[in-house]
């Protein structure tokens, strides 16, 4: 006889079974992927200056 496994969820942070609607298992996982996501756009952000720095330079450098 096989044993049915009731409808759960993963957790997107640390992918632990869980039962709800929500997309994290605990408020530790919810917090620490925001965490997550600032760090990431901090850095998405610092990426985008270095682009920015580095194409007007090479624009000067050009131009001269």
């Amino acid at each position: 006889m096989t044993e049915k496994i009731p409808q759960h969820r993963h957790c997107s942070k640390c992918g632990k079974a869980f039962l709800g609607e929500e997309r994290f298992c605990s408020e530790e996982c919810k917090v620490s992927n925001s965490e997550l996501l600032k760090k990431r756009k901090r850095q998405l952000l610092i990426l985008y200056g270095m682009t920015v720095v580095v194409l007007i330079a090479a624009l000067l450098f050009v131009g001269v």
